[in-house]
């Protein structure tokens, strides 16, 4: 064995500097397909081998789907915010407050980077907690979050570190992670982010590990915090932490008197529309550590160091008129057409204006002068109107009452800050827009079929809904402009191998609201086929990982549409996969036994209990009933459950019983007095809770 500890050993350190060369250093020195090699075989190692477990492995970087609660965690040290100045002249009173108490002292300038703060605790060098500001006193726990963003090391490199300290920065999402992740949102027809902080702040705070790792974040660390530091400078220490695999920026200066501050002030203002990443001012620190203690902190703030900020680049231009887009769900989306302005180094022709409310809010009237912003650098958006050359003969505008596409009347639901046309099966648009997102590369990918394509098989009544790609002739298709025969032969063999998606993907594919890629893969797993979900009620779907009540009234208000339900039975008669694959047993253990999940588990993803439970013979339910046999009972879960088990006399189990259970094959009982599980009701008593009949 100690040969299989040598190498998963020898794999982590290899993988660990490769990470640091590619995600630090940018100088990658293998392959991606290299690196994969590496850190499968890691994994097909760490699964025989357990006993080797590691949360610092590697392998971590991928997440997990286990939902954990995020407990909250006392900062060992408190995460103060900064003053704020929004002048130069604001700046240099700081600085001349700073030098009448300490003398003429060196500064360090830094980027002030736009995320979410965050503190993390190495112990001998292992990453052991990341924790976020929270109220600055106290921050919730991240840790399996954060181990998945790969600019941050798990262990560092050399050995001169500091047995315990912390370091903290900001967790960031760069603009490609940021417009990619929107671009997804909006085709699953949810609300887009509104800038990256937001994205970077809700991204990290997601119970789902796996999902953070998809996401892109990335980080920037500007603070070592500790007791008895090897050093006696700010500029010292963060260095010294770049050599240790930590992610520093490298426009930090130091400078010595205002006028060196000012310059870099200038050069980053300049510099900023040009980062990958949104920055909206400047850190200026004092650099002495021993000068920081003499300055000390307010109760909110320290007064050893100020933050710079930017004003938000603005631009007046004209306002032309107005567009009302409709998209595939049937939102309706204002956007402003403008005379082309110089924006924040672009030029910007068009902006969103949102929503009715944000148009009354502002007043905004056709021909007026608009101020023009660029929310978190990237969105363009109308800030505010230039009432004195406003024309004598304005009128406000009026928000249309009807769908552009297909003069529907608009609805506004409870909630809701847009209007949507509510004609799904015949406007335009959303049909095109449905149609475009079945074919997606993450749903049905069927090649060929790009959007212009789309429009036009529309245009000439080829194609109204998905299910008319099923009834596509290869000689229709190659009559059409631009298309022909080979052509015909791709998109016809596209759609026959789209019959073999796999159905989380078909689930996806079918654009039912708020329904997105992770969400269906929940739902597949959970109901195993479209029938079952069509038939489960709003609380059976709630049951479901990640499914509230506004995902579940949609699932509800799209199969009560009977269109909808013709579409389907077409794509059934098709071929397409509406169930999942079955499983393969691994024993008929559980045959007979009926069960309930609810809560969260130390071992197990929610979905992979239930894959035991079904691969061992076993049914899972949706609710607790007189049909249940047990209730299977993690952490907090929930009280209505429990009090439903216990009056209909359900046997409650936790994890280890259950997995001795699969072990002998549900012969043993288990008794309070043999079962150390902790997992159990959330620790509240019951009379069965531990006894298996």
């Amino acid at each position: 064995m100690k040969a299989v500890l040598d190498r998963i050993t020898e794999l982590r350190k290899k993988l660990n500097y490769h990470n640091y060369k590619y995600y630090i250093e940018n100088s990658p020195e293998i392959s991606d397909y290299d690196y994969d090699v590496l850190l499968r075989e890691l994994q097909e190692l760490e699964r025989a081998n357990p006993e080797y477990d590691d949360p610092n492995s590697p392998t971590r970087r991928v997440g997990s789907d286990l939902t954990k609660e995020f407990r909250t965690v006392r900062h060992r040290f408190p995460m103060l915010s900064l003053s704020n100045t929004y002048s130069l002249e604001e700046m240099h009173e700081f600085c001349e407050r700073v030098r009448k108490e300490a003398g003429e002292v060196e500064y360090v300038c830094e980027l002030k980077f736009d995320g979410t703060a965050i503190s993390l605790t190495y112990e001998n060098g292992r990453l052991v907690q990341a924790v976020t500001r929270g109220d600055g006193v106290a921050g919730d726990d991240v840790t399996a979050n954060v181990r998945t963003i790969r600019s941050i090391p798990l262990e560092l490199m050399g050995d001169d570190y500091p047995a315990f300290f912390e370091i903290r920065g900001e967790i960031i999402m760069p603009h490609a992670s940021f417009e990619r992740l929107n671009a997804e949102r909006e085709e699953n027809g949810e609300q887009p982010f509104a800038n990256p902080r937001n994205a970077a702040a809700g991204t990290l705070k997601q119970q789902n590990s796996a999902v953070v790792a998809r996401r892109g974040l990335d980080s920037f660390l500007y603070f070592v915090v500790g007791e008895n530091l090897p050093y006696t400078s700010h500029w010292e220490s963060v260095n010294k932490a770049r050599e240790w695999g930590f992610k520093i920026s490298n426009h930090m200066e130091l400078c010595r008197g205002v006028e060196c501050i000012d310059n870099y002030i200038r050069r980053v203002d300049a510099l900023r529309h040009e980062l990958p990443y949104d920055t909206d001012g400047v850190v200026i620190k004092v650099n002495d550590y021993a000068v920081q203690r003499q300055l000390g902190s307010t109760a909110k703030a320290p007064r050893w160091a100020v933050a710079y900020k930017f004003k938000a680049e603005q631009a007046l231009t004209r306002l032309n008129s107005v567009d009302f887009q409709v998209g595939r769900t049937g939102a309706i989306t204002p956007v402003a057409n403008l005379d082309p302005v110089q924006l924040a180094g672009t030029t910007v022709k068009r902006a969103s204006l949102h929503n009715a409310d944000q148009i009354a809010l502002l007043d905004i009237r056709l021909r007026d002068m608009v101020y023009v912003e660029k929310g978190g650098e990237i969105i363009p958006k109308i800030t505010g109107v230039d009432l004195s050359q406003r024309p004598a003969d304005s009128v406000p505008l009026e928000y249309i009452k009807t769908c552009p596409e297909c003069g529907t009347p608009l609805v506004r639901y409870e909630g809701e800050a847009k209007h949507y046309c509510p004609n799904q099966g015949h406007c335009p648009p959303q049909i095109i827009g449905r149609i475009n997102h079945y074919i997606g590369r993450r749903a049905m990918d069927i090649d060929g079929l790009g959007e212009e394509t789309v429009a036009l098989l529309y245009e000439e009544h080829l194609i109204g809904n998905i299910a008319d790609l099923y009834d596509l002739k290869r000689g229709a298709i190659a009559r059409l402009p631009r298309l022909g025969e080979k052509s015909a032969d791709n998109i016809i063999q596209s759609i026959e191998r789209s019959k073999e998606v796999p159905f989380h993907r078909v689930l996806f594919a079918l654009g039912i609201r708020f329904v997105g890629e992770t969400t269906a893969k929940y739902l597949a797993a959970h109901f195993r086929s479209l029938d079952a979900i069509r038939n489960a009620s709003k609380e059976e779907l709630m049951e479901a990982d990640e499914i509230g009540g506004k995902i579940a009234d949609s699932i509800i208000d799209y199969f009560a549409d009977g269109e909808n339900l013709a579409i389907i039975e077409r794509l059934r008669d098709a071929g397409i996969r509406l169930e999942a694959e079955q499983r393969e047993f691994a024993s008929d253990q559980l045959e007979g036994m009926t069960f309930v999940i609810s809560g969260t588990f130390k071992r197990h993803s929610r979905d992979e209990l239930k894959g035991l439970i079904e691969s061992h013979g076993g049914k899972n339910l949706a609710a607790v009933s007189s049909k249940t046999d047990f209730l299977l009972a993690g952490d907090n879960m929930g009280p209505a459950k429990l009090a439903k088990a216990t009056k209909l006399g359900v046997t409650i189990i936790g994890e280890e019983q259950f997995e001795t259970m699969i072990a002998d094959g549900g012969d043993k009982i288990l008794t309070d007095e043999n079962s150390d599980d902790e997992n159990l009701t959330n620790g509240q008593n019951n009379p069965k809770q531990g006894s298996l009949f």
